[in-house]
């Protein structure tokens, strides 16, 4: 049986960065649950040489296993160990695009890049196509998605993503800032719609579709990535997207704290679980069978045992192994934040 280190990507948020270790622990494990399918055992924590390292045994990893591990949201390096020794493992990644797609938008609330991505694999590790992470194109909605910090992941792992945010500021942001990355990377794509939706003369929304390819012969053959955004109340989503196309629901849930939940008949509120009640059956039919919804929020303004009652009452099953359990963690004083993961049932 080989033994791995596993060297953690630094994080530039400092409390994010004290908690990624357990983090990435847990998300390992998932992995290994998941798309690994028990080849990973022993899980430890050692520090070498001043660094930390997630250690652990595995039963000879393949190519197609490294190309899956390669995505840890807190994964720097992979090494073998080999007595006192640590032997670089090459491993590949589904990122297609640069990084700065991730990390050039600053704007407060906005939530790190490595949880984001945390939160998109749990979800994904948790859905009918686990083992299918690195082949296929997954369809990703972020059903509060602000100025699109899920969607870009999505968009980075060549998946294809869709988003609707009730705020006509944090939308036009997002418009703005993704057709200028897109320009200035020449990044081959073509706006297939932009402006407001109207149904019966009336206006019940804005929308921008973009299809996008990471290189020009990836466009010209037809394999596309497919970006939606609409401005709306996440509640009606089911009105923008159809029934049962959806692969996984990610969102980032308002933590009440600078940003309250909304719900059209509460308007603004510090509970979200008023939000979940109201939009969680909307998104669970926006689901496939198979498919799987993860949201993170916010402890103090709800518990956890609330939240889950709220996604089952939706008609999702709620994933509570315990890897799943260690993904909640401090962001602030103000903050402890939680990680829900459910399916809906094939």
């Amino acid at each position: 049986m080989t033994r791995y280190g596993l060297l953690i990507l630094p994080a530039t948020n400092r409390v994010y960065a004290r908690a990624a270790v357990d983090l990435t622990r847990a998300e390992l494990e998932i992995f290994g649950r998941s798309a690994l399918v028990g080849r990973i055992g022993e899980l430890d924590t050692e520090v070498v040489g001043g660094a930390s390292y997630i250690t652990f045994t595995g039963d000879g990893l393949t190519e197609r296993d490294l190309a899956v591990l390669g995505n840890l949201s807190a994964g720097y390096a992979l090494f073998e160990i080999v007595g006192e020794l640590l032997r670089p493992i090459e491993w590949s990644h589904l990122d297609r695009y640069d990084d700065d797609l991730l990390t050039i938008q600053k704007y407060p609330g906005k939530t790190n890049e490595q949880f984001t991505k945390l939160l998109l694999n749990v979800t994904l590790l948790a859905s009918d196509w686990a083992a299918e992470m690195t082949s296929r194109r997954f369809r990703v909605l972020d059903p509060l998605c602000g100025r699109g910090t899920t969607l870009n992941q999505a968009l980075m792992y060549g998946f294809d993503a869709a988003g609707i945010e009730r705020d006509q500021k944090d939308v036009e942001a997002y418009r703005a800032f993704i057709t200028t990355w897109l320009k200035q990377k020449r990044v081959k794509h073509r706006v297939l719609e932009s402006g407001p939706v109207r149904r019966e003369r009336k206006v019940v929304g804005r929308r921008v579709r973009i299809e996008l390819a990471p290189t020009r012969e990836e466009h010209k053959a037809g394999q596309t990535q497919l970006l939606d955004v609409v401005n709306a109340d996440t509640a009606r989503s089911a009105e923008f997207f159809r029934p049962e196309t959806v692969d996984l629901v990610v969102a980032d849930a308002p933590y009440g704290v600078q940003h309250g939940s909304r719900t059209a008949g509460q308007g603004l509120a510090r509970d979200p679980l008023a939000l979940l009640a109201d939009a969680a059956p909307v998104w669970a039919r926006l689901l496939r069978p198979g498919g799987a919804l993860g949201i993170s929020w916010n402890t103090h303004v709800a518990s956890r045992d609330d939240a889950a009652a709220a996604l089952a009452d939706a008609g999702l099953t709620v994933v509570d192994a315990e890897p799943y359990r260690a993904l909640r963690h401090r962001v602030d004083q103000s903050i402890m934040r939680d990680v829900l993961v459910a399916r809906r049932p094939a």
